[in-house]
């Protein structure tokens, strides 16, 4: 019997290759019909005997193209048969309204790594080989659906050859928007950094011959910025100490850990361990920087200069995921590749900025002229308690959808003042940007504000309202009060913690009303209620909708708010007082104080010294307590020294937190911890040995209060976030005690632990509170 029927797609179904993949399908088995994009999804009608239309409905998901993520199939039957004798694929169609999952930028595939390296080939060495499977896709759309026209490839018309791939369903390159060759494709130049040339009109080093001209500055010790996938890198020679010194002083990069990229994973194991796990991670499609421990202390000084990643026991590592990242790696030694921009601004993504921006920095600049529309920095991630932990959620992740519990309204989330994210969400979706940055500047909240209205436009949405953090002083909260006002829709101020709490529920897909434990040590968060805080040492209980603060660190001053932050030495000295230590100068934060006499006075009379609950700021005082780290250059690198050193120790259980209290919040006493640990710093025992027993001592406090919480009717389900659960020691110690206490123990796998998942909590509890509105 003769049957037509529809299927309506949805998913990541655009710019995967999913309608060439639907007309192979059909023409195999012989049936008539047509497919094609439109805004929603991908939509095809299927005609033909009945056995074979339901043959090539079964399994099509799961045959789907590697790239696409099929969410749902709708089937409509009953459709009236029409007078045709082919299946083709028809032009793409806006619905208003309507929108699909976007796909990322996904790293070169092997079909093309292989043309690029084929002499005989006609992409032979071209640094924009592309089909459906891998290449650019959300950093070059401008609008859907995702056809050219839609894209920064719209100016590049194709040669003959091209358009014979893109139009013939049978080619990997059907319908692959950025396709390009030598012939018709965009173009890469260098030139020198006092000479830039932003058109490649001006260029006098143009395509093979500007890239062996970068490999030999970069030899030669130089200092290259490149413009990638989703912008610029800044590049030298790894292993050239003076090089990568000139860098760190051009970038004004004092001390936090600069990325590696290596030409593939055998190069990658003479710089670090690199077992099969991480071996999969750096070679997936995604290629993020994966954190790796050196091979060795002596090797590591030998194969890169310890510039790279100083005071810590990881390297963060990445393969090439460009045609022309291939092309520059090759028979090269490790490559620093590191964000093309001054520290703290966002990640530089067109010519002209670069030439404003960069060229101060750099010797050369390898430029090229397909625009970026969208800047998209790289992921970093961390394998830790048997599983990977991102710790910045950007190229080859973002945008992907997050499925949430079911519909709500749409909102628009803004995240924190670091590590910024935004979030979006429609009906059972929640879609993350890429990583921005920090909101400390304007060119950071100018990348906020292009990011959201380039969101909500790709995605449909009208936000029903806005969701922003409570403290009062932050660029992002701000912004989106005023994005509030504009729009006439209201302002939801959500509390720091309480969103890191909901994000990991969101993501780990736990229902609103399971019993839950949620247990956040971060650095610092607004805290809810009167007098004003700063929270951080946090353990929460309830449903998500209603959370209650069920335990929490006892209070200590930070002398001086934001300059105890950047200067640990303070907080050391505040809690060695709070704890009725005296300041002994054999301790490492007394020797290395300035104006003992005056920050005594300080703390005597509370003057300027913002009371704290923060779990970060206890790992700052310790690391400064020890000796680690007493001024910091980059945010938590006390709290990454720290971590170092408890590595490199035993784990004996040496100090033990106090908890008191019978009715919640418990109260969390730290003190006693630390005269213990000034007591030992003072007996000599090794920074190792005492960094160790005090990770230790964080992990054993965190089973005690879960174990309180449960027996008072939390539930037995624990889930750790928050910027101090990046720290791999303390999270797989706290992990693997806790599921020894019988608990379930849930951790960050798809949005990062840090204020970069922020936005997806605020999102989730946005939607929950609506009606309870404030500004």
């Amino acid at each position: 019997m003769l049957v037509r029927k529809r299927l309506t797609i949805t998913g990541v179904v655009q710019g995967v290759g999913f309608r060439p993949f639907i007309w192979r399908r059909a023409t195999a088995l012989g049936l008539s019909g047509w497919v094609g994009n439109e805004s929603g999804g991908v939509i095809a009608e299927v005609q033909g005997e009945n056995d074979t239309v339901a043959a090539f409905i079964t399994g099509l998901a799961a045959a789907a193209p590697p790239l696409a993520v099929v969410e749902h199939v709708a089937i409509e039957d009953g459709l009236p048969a029409a007078p045709e004798l082919t299946f083709e694929i028809r032009a793409s169609a806006a619905r208003p309204g309507r929108s699909t999952p976007l796909p990322p930028d996904i790293a070169t595939c092997d079909a093309c790594r292989a043309e690029v390296a084929d002499p005989a080939d006609r992409r032979h060495g071209y640094p924009f080989t592309n089909c459906t499977d891998c290449g650019p896709r959300y950093t070059i759309i401008t609008d859907l659906p995702y056809d050219r026209t839609a894209t920064t490839m719209r100016p590049f018309e194709m040669c003959a050859a091209c358009a014979a791939e893109y139009h013939d369903p049978a080619s990997r390159r059907f319908h692959a928007q950025p396709n390009a060759c030598p012939a018709c494709g965009p173009t890469v130049w260098l030139c020198r950094s006092d000479a830039v040339a932003v058109e490649r009109t001006a260029a006098r080093l143009v395509g093979d011959a500007a890239i062996e001209a970068a490999r030999d500055l970069l030899r030669a010790g130089g200092i290259l910025a490149v413009k990638g996938l989703g912008g610029f890198h800044l590049a030298c020679d790894a292993t050239n100490a003076a090089a990568v010194a000139r860098l760190r002083d051009r970038k004004q990069r004092v001390g936090k850990p600069l990325a590696v990229m290596v030409a593939d994973v055998g190069a990658a194991r003479a710089v670090a361990e690199v077992g099969a796990d991480e071996a999969e991670l750096l070679a997936s499609r995604e290629r993020p920087i994966v954190l790796l421990r050196p091979t060795d202390a002596a090797a590591y000084g030998n194969a890169l200069a310890r510039a790279v990643s100083p005071g810590n026991d990881f390297i963060g590592v990445l393969l090439p995921y460009a045609p022309l990242h291939e092309l520059l790696c090759r028979g090269m030694p490790a490559l620093v590749m590191t964000s093309g921009n001054v520290s703290e601004e966002p990640i530089v993504h067109d010519n002209a900025t670069a030439a404003r921006v960069l060229a101060p920095l750099a010797d050369a600049l390898l430029l090229h002229d397909r625009d970026i529309h969208l800047a998209c920095d790289d992921s970093v991630v961390r394998r830790m308690a048997g599983g990977v932990v991102p710790i910045r959620r950007s190229r080859g992740y973002a945008p992907l959808p997050i499925a949430l519990g079911g519909p709500g309204p749409s909102v628009l989330a803004v995240g924190g003042e670091l590590k910024a994210t935004l979030c979006i969400t429609r009906a059972d979706y929640a879609f993350m940007s890429q990583h921005l940055g920090d909101m400390g500047n304007l060119e950071t909240l100018d990348a906020l504000a292009h990011t959201a209205e380039h969101m909500l436009r790709l995605f449909r949405v009208e936000p029903t309202a806005v969701v922003a953090d409570l403290h009062p002083g932050y660029l992002s909260t701000e912004w989106a009060r005023q994005f509030a006002a504009e729009r006439g829709i209201p302002l939801v101020r959500v509390q720091h913690h309480e969103a890191h709490v909901a994000a990991l529920r969101a993501e780990s897909r736990i229902d609103a009303a399971t019993p839950f434990i949620g247990v956040c040590f971060d650095g610092t968060g607004y805290g809810a209620g009167e007098p004003a805080q700063i929270w951080g040492g946090e353990f929460f209980s309830g449903p998500a909708g209603g959370m209650q603060r069920a335990a929490h660190l006892e209070s200590f001053p930070l002398p001086g708010g934001d300059a105890s932050i950047r200067q640990p030495w303070r907080v050391a000295l505040a809690v060695l007082q709070a704890s009725g230590v005296p300041w002994d100068e054999q301790l490492p934060p007394v020797a290395a104080a300035r104006g003992l006499d005056v920050l005594r006075r300080q703390l005597e009379r509370q003057i300027n010294c913002v009371p704290t609950t923060s779990m970060g700021r206890l790992f700052d005082a310790v690391a400064s307590l020890v000796g680690a780290r007493h001024d910091i250059s980059y945010e938590a690198e006390a709290a990454l020294n720290l971590e170092t050193l408890a590595a490199r120790g035993d784990m004996p259980t040496r100090y033990a937190f106090g908890v008191v209290g019978g009715a919640l919040p418990l109260r969390i006493d730290w003190r006693p911890v630390i005269a213990a640990i000034a007591a030992d710093v003072l007996a000599g025992v090794s920074p190792a040995r005492i960094a160790a027993g005090f990770h230790a001592a964080v992990a054993a406090m965190t089973v005690e209060v879960s174990g309180r919480l449960r027996q008072a009717g939390a539930g037995d389900t624990v889930g750790l976030t928050g910027g101090v659960f990046q720290n791999a020691v303390l999270t797989e110690r706290a992990a693997a005690g806790l599921a020894a206490a019988g608990f379930r123990v849930v951790l960050h796998r798809v949005v990062p632990p840090n204020d970069g998942g922020l936005a997806l909590g605020q999102a989730v509890l946005g939607r929950m509170r609506r009606g309870l509105f404030t500004a």
